[in-house]
């Protein structure tokens, strides 16, 4: 397993710093709306949907809603109090997300048997996403189109960072269960571990002065950030634990689907630019 990982590391991390950095923002905006696309393809099995046709419309639906609220033009003020407002709920989803791991599995009679509740969280799973890297993709792009690839790699090593710090701490160390319920292999001292290995990362790439923003609130929107990505990992297992499925697919060797790899991100870079650009 250790391997295969190591294996598809080796690939995907170089394909994705390619992506971030010399892809055109109108290309990386389409690229993010496949990979939501593929991502929503296994999100329907968290709805019990099973049969190809139903998953593929699923698919398909998100993709057009997420091209549609792309091709807004940037100059109506619609598209800009949308992504506000997106954005900012879904700092409140991953508090309600917090609240279902906590008390999973008590609270899933609530919503597991909702269709309406289920459509809720993969909206306000994938779609902040989306936005959010869009967004931060977007920062002084007419003027250097690779500031905002520095602010989304950054995010993207913290919850590399905290996901590899986890994987090794818990190994070496780890003997008390974070979330026995969802997630077992989950340790607090491989929690402890990735988050200070990521909180080390951020503060360092701040000494360096990569990013325009005050200490307080880089700081703050990278802490959480670095935290709610181990939520977002968690609420994933939650899902798929209700669905009685161990990966959301099988597309990338050793580590499952693309909701297995970008569970955390669809958690950190919404918080992350949610924080930076609207609260702090």
């Amino acid at each position: 397993m250790l391997i295969h990982r190591i294996l598809a590391a080796i690939v995907l991390i170089p394909l994705v710093i390619v992506v971030l950095f010399f892809v055109p923002l109108p290309l990386f905006s389409l690229t993010i709306i496949l990979v939501c696309g593929l991502a929503a393809w296994e999100w329907a099995q968290f709805l019990h949907i099973t049969k190809k046709s139903s998953r593929l419309i699923f698919a398909l639906s998100i993709v057009i809603l997420l091209s549609v609220l792309y091709l807004i033009p940037n100059s109506v003020e619609l598209k800009i109090r949308l992504y506000t407002t997106i954005l900012s709920l879904s700092i409140v989803w991953w508090l309600i997300a917090l609240c279902l791991v906590g008390s999973y599995p008590a609270t899933t009679k609530y919503w597991d048997n909702s269709i309406v509740i289920k459509l809720l969280f993969a909206f306000f799973t994938l779609v902040p996403f989306f936005i959010s890297m869009i967004e931060l993709r977007s920062i002084n792009y007419n003027s250097n189109s690779y500031t905002g690839a520095i602010w989304l790699l950054y995010v993207f090593v913290l919850v590399w960072a905290t996901d590899t710090g986890a994987y090794f701490a818990g190994r070496t160390f780890g003997k008390r269960k974070l979330a026995v319920k969802v997630s077992p292999g989950k340790t607090v001292e491989g929690f402890i571990g990735g988050v200070s290995l990521a909180i080390a990362l951020s503060v360092i790439a701040y000494m360096f002065n990569f990013f325009n923003i005050g200490f307080s609130a880089f700081f703050i929107s990278s802490l959480l950030a670095i935290l709610v990505s181990v939520l977002g990992d968690l609420t994933e297992s939650m899902f798929k634990r209700e669905a009685g499925v161990k990966d959301s697919g099988h597309l990338i060797p050793g580590h499952g689907g693309i909701l297995d790899r970008i569970d955390s991100l669809t958690a950190a870079v919404p918080v992350f630019a949610a924080l930076s650009f609207y609260i702090l």
